[in-house]
């Protein structure tokens, strides 16, 4: 079935969530209805026929079981064993996978999901089922897509894959330095697939987006009523990683007390959830990343040197997309075949002058910034070869006229106030290729504040 001609139901009782599926899947389905509470899913279910279910596994009883979600996946399967049903969860590990799977869900899914991804295993759940003479084998556990992979022959990338190689069996602790767009995340991923842990859980976290008030509760979990939203406990990521790897992003830009905090937890291998004093012990391996010139901040003060100790048993710095030129014709047209599938277009080619010019760009973006350029190239080019004025790009020059020009276009075409606002909050998510915590960030927003504001101007 065309993932266009659905209709998915939504079923989580975190209104955060509930909006993010519905603002994701609002353009790519026929149709999508969520629901807070699981009660009245069955109700639902007997209103309107639904091609798919996304089932929350955890609802307000404070327990990581998942027991409820599989619950009710059994109430969804009585009700029409022909329901697609993909399984949603923040704790998720292997043997949990093949549970879901054997009681019947089409797939398993671990929260932060990717929206690609996500995407990608709803449509195949669509799909007709068929069955495997050989019986089949359990599917594996939907983790972070990594299609991409790390691709580049130039000699910079080759030097990262071989350390990747040698470090990856280890269970020393990896430091990821380089800007922002280098892929600090796949090399993460690479790690952790290609370790002793790759069979348990990969769970990543952007510390820098978290609040100092959150930043205890998000990694180290909290108890029911430890503060005043505390409505169930849960788990934090260090205890949802254990027996596997956990990614901190965007270590260098938390502040001395969260470092403090999470040097201890590193040193002690425990946590203390909020509102509890019974440490919990894990057992993670850890991988961190940072854009920022983190041995700079350790001798300004700004970093705690015992604690760049415990984050870099190895380093491993990633290059600028400027310093492996060679690398740009296969990137991008890895990216130009990834786009043309996803859209249903021919795959276009590179004239030799496309090339050219891709290869001179500077990219201050990385692989991002490419991979950006190349899909708008692709839904916006007319014909099967792409020629260099289907790729614009900002001239560096012109960054500070740029700037400047908002002010007088604002003097000759007064705006409305929430027009500006409209305009700027889309601008931070193109920035960053949709990622709302990253455009929340830049927007000096809240997660919650920023998906408010979605909402209001219908984005």
């Amino acid at each position: 079935m065309n993932l266009k001609h659905a209709r998915i139901l939504v079923v989580d009782d975190e209104p955060d969530v509930l909006f993010a599926l519905k603002l994701l899947l609002k353009t790519e389905v026929r149709e999508v209805v969520t629901e807070k509470n699981p009660e009245l899913l069955l109700s639902l279910l007997r209103q309107q026929h639904f091609d798919a279910v996304l089932l929350d596994m955890n609802y307000r009883s404070g327990q990581a079981t998942g027991n409820e979600g599989f619950y009710w996946l059994s109430r969804i399967l009585e009700h029409d064993p022909a329901t697609a049903v993909i399984l949603l969860t923040a704790y998720g590990d292997v043997r949990t996978a093949v549970r879901a799977l054997k009681a019947g869900a089409t797939d398993f899914l671990l929260k932060p999901w990717h929206n690609e991804q996500l995407l990608q295993t709803l449509a195949a759940a669509l799909q007709p089922k068929t069955g495997s003479k050989s019986g089949g084998s359990p599917k594996k556990l939907a983790g972070p897509a990594t299609a991409t992979a790390l691709l580049g022959e130039s000699a910079a990338m080759q030097e990262v894959r071989a350390i990747i190689e040698k470090v990856a069996p280890t269970e020393a602790n990896v430091l990821l330095l380089g800007e922002n767009g280098t892929g600090k995340e796949l090399v993460a991923k690479s790690l952790h697939e290609q370790s002793r842990r790759a069979t348990r859980p990969f769970v990543a976290a952007d510390v820098a987006a978290l609040s100092e008030g959150l930043f205890e509760s998000e990694l180290f979990g909290h108890t029911k009523g430890a503060f005043t939203d505390a409505q169930a406990s849960r788990v934090g990521r260090f205890e949802a990683a254990t027996g596997g790897t956990l990614f901190l992003d965007e270590i260098g830009n938390i502040g001395l007390p969260q470092q403090a905090k999470l040097l201890t937890a590193l040193q002690n291998r425990q946590v203390v959830p909020v509102g509890s004093n019974i440490p919990i012990p894990v057992d993670i391996r850890l991988l961190s990343a940072t854009n920022a010139p983190l041995h700079a901040l350790v001798a300004r003060g700004a970093f705690r040197q015992d604690l760049m100790y415990r984050l870099n048993t190895v380093e491993i710095t990633l290059p600028p997309l400027r310093e492996r030129a060679d690398d740009v014709r296969l990137l991008a047209q890895h990216f130009a075949q990834v786009y043309a599938v996803r859209n249903r277009q021919p795959v276009p080619e590179f004239s030799v002058a496309a090339l050219q010019k891709l290869r001179e760009h500077p990219w201050p973006g990385n692989v991002r910034e490419l991979q950006h350029a190349v899909e708008r190239a692709v839904i916006l080019g007319a014909g099967p070869v792409l020629h260099p004025a289907d790729f614009s790009f900002r001239n560096p020059e012109s960054a500070a006229t740029s700037a400047a020009a908002p002010a007088a276009t604002v003097t000759e075409h007064p705006l409305a106030l929430l027009e500006v606002e409209k305009n700027t909050i889309q601008q931070a998510i193109e920035r960053h290729q949709g990622n709302l915590t990253k455009a929340a960030k830049e927007l000096g927003l809240t997660r919650t504040a920023l998906y408010r504001r979605l909402d209001k101007h219908d984005i």
